[in-house]
């Protein structure tokens, strides 16, 4: 108890500033959406891929 006691938190000191913050936290967490969203995409690619060439209905040269 007594070291939360003895901390200090700052915040924003304007609702302009936290609505701010908020949007950018908002954008970054679309983009991390969209990046996760694609990574998924190419590891199933990747995937069907893999399975083509160890089946052999693809060969390299």
């Amino acid at each position: 108890m007594e070291m939360i006691a003895d901390m200090t938190i700052s915040f924003p000191s304007t609702k302009k500033e936290q609505t701010h913050i908020v949007t950018i936290l908002s954008d970054m967490d679309a983009d991390i959406a969209a990046l996760e969203t694609k990574l998924a995409k190419i590891q199933h690619i990747k995937q069907g891929m893999m399975q083509n060439l160890l089946t052999g209905r693809i060969r390299l040269i």
